[in-house]
C-alpha cells in the first residue's frame, strides 16, 4: 500500500458518515482507490440514494482530503439501492428491493402525513419509490398526494399504479368513493391489502413505503407476517399516552421478526407563527426516552406546523411543495437515516437461488 493511499484510508477511517453512523470504509461504500502519477481516484459507492446529501459529503471529503500534503484527489460518488433481508416465511416481490411500514400504536399522531412527506423525500434523493395506502378502513394518501382517480387495468387482472409527484401509489381509496365506509372483518381487510400489494404492477422501486394502519391489533399483525417488509419506522408524538401505544407498535415487529430502523417524533414542538415562541404541546422528551429504553434510534423529530397539515390537506405536500423549506430539509434529514439504515443491513440472495423441483423419473 503507497503511502498517498494510507493517508487517504486514514482520513476516510476518521470521517464518521452522520447517516451511516460509522466510517466509508466499515460501511463497505469504499470500492477502489485508484492511483496513477501521483493522482488518486477515490471511488465511493452507497447503498442509498444520495441525490442531494452527495455534494455536502464531496466537499466534507474535499475537506477531510486537504491536509493531505501535495495530492491531487479526485472523488467518485455514486449509489446503488440493493434488496434487504426481509422476515422469514415471506417472498420479496421482483419489482421491489425495499418495503419500509410506516406504522404508529394509535391513531392522530401524524403517521400517514410522515408517510407521505418521507416518501417524496426520499423520490428527491433520487430513489424510485412508491407509496401503499395500507389503512383499508381509513385510507388517506389519496387525498394527501392527490393521486385519486380509478386505476387502470390493462389486462382485466392487474392494475397500474397512480403516479403523483413522481410516485407510484395504490390505496382501496382509488377502488371506492371516499365517503364510502369499508364494513369488512379482519381475514377480508387482510386478502383486500394483499390484493393491492400483489395485484398492481409496480415498476423497479427502490422503496415502497407502507402505510400501515394505526393500532396493533389481530389486522396489523397479519399483515406484518404476509407482507415482506425490509424495515420498521415508528412515528409517534412526545404525549404518554401516544409513547404507550407506540412501545405496543415497536414490540409487535420485534414479535415478527421486523427490524425497527428508528422512532420519529411527529408534533414535538410548536412555534408560535406569530411571536416565534416555542412550545412543547404535547410534552417533551418523550421519543428520547423510549429510544433508550428499548435501544432503538430516535432519528428526527418533526414540529406541528400548520402548513404541514394544511399541505396535505390540499394534496401539496410540504417537502413537494416547499422542497427549500426547514421542514423539508427536516423531512429529508429522516429520510436519509431511513435509507442508510437498510443499507448497512444484510443482502436478500433469495432471488438467487435456484428453484428445486422433485420429480418421479
Amino acid at each position: 500500500m503507497s503511502q498517498l493511499e494510507s493517508a487517504i484510508r486514514e482520513c476516510l477511517e476518521g470521517d464518521i458518515d452522520p447517516y451511516l453512523g460509522t466510517d466509508l470504509i466499515s460501511a463497505g461504500a469504499l470500492t477502489a482507490i485508484e492511483i496513477e502519477n501521483g493522482k488518486a481516484c477515490v471511488k465511493i459507492e452507497l447503498g442509498f440514494p444520495i441525490e442531494r446529501y452527495g455534494a455536502i459529503l464531496k466537499a466534507r471529503l474535499t475537506e477531510k482530503f486537504s491536509t493531505i500534503e501535495n495530492a491531487t484527489i479526485e472523488i467518485q460518488l455514486s449509489a446503488k439501492v440493493v434488496a434487504r433481508e426481509v422476515q422469514k416465511g415471506t417472498k420479496r416481490l421482483p419489482e421491489i428491493r425495499n418495503i419500509i411500514a410506516i406504522a404508529s400504536g394509535k391513531g392522530g399522531v401524524g403517521k400517514s402525513t410522515t408517510a407521505a412527506n418521507l416518501a417524496i423525500a426520499l423520490q428527491q434523493e433520487g430513489g424510485k419509490v412508491g407509496v401503499l395506502d395500507a389503512d383499508i378502513y381509513g385510507p388517506s394518501q389519496t387525498r394527501m398526494l392527490a393521486s385519486g382517480g380509478r386505476p387502470e387495468s390493462r389486462d382485466g387482472k392487474s392494475m397500474e399504479p397512480q403516479v403523483s409527484y413522481q410516485l407510484q401509489t395504490m390505496s382501496i381509496g382509488n377502488l371506492i368513493e371516499e365517503d364510502t365506509p369499508m364494513i369488512w372483518r379482519g381475514p377480508m381487510v387482510t386478502g383486500a391489502l394483499e390484493q393491492l400489494l400483489n395485484d398492481t404492477n409496480w415498476r423497479d422501486l427502490d422503496y415502497l413505503v407502507v402505510d400501515l394502519p394505526p393500532g396493533t391489533g389481530d389486522i396489523q399483525l397479519t399483515l406484518c407476517q404476509k407482507i415482506p417488509v425490509s424495515g420498521a419506522i415508528i412515528v409517534t408524538t412526545p404525549q404518554d399516552i401516544a409513547l404507550l401505544d407506540a412501545r405496543k407498535g415497536l414490540k409487535m415487529f420485534e414479535k415478527v421478526n421486523v427490524p425497527v430502523l428508528g422512532i420519529v417524533e411527529n408534533m414535538s414542538v410548536h412555534i408560535c407563527s406569530q411571536c416565534g415562541h416555542a412550545e412543547h404541546i404535547f410534552g417533551s422528551g418523550g421519543g428520547e426516552s423510549m429510544s433508550k429504553q428499548f435501544g432503538v434510534d430516535l432519528i428526527g423529530s418533526l414540529p406541528l406546523d400548520i402548513s404541514i397539515r394544511e399541505g396535505v390537506d390540499n394534496g401539496r405536500p410540504t417537502v413537494a411543495i416547499e422542497p427549500d423549506s426547514a421542514i423539508a430539509d427536516s423531512y429529508r434529514d429522516i429520510a436519509r437515516r431511513i435509507a442508510a439504515r437498510l443499507a448497512l443491513r444484510a443482502r436478500d440472495y433469495s432471488a438467487k437461488f435456484p428453484n428445486i423441483v422433485i420429480q418421479n423419473t
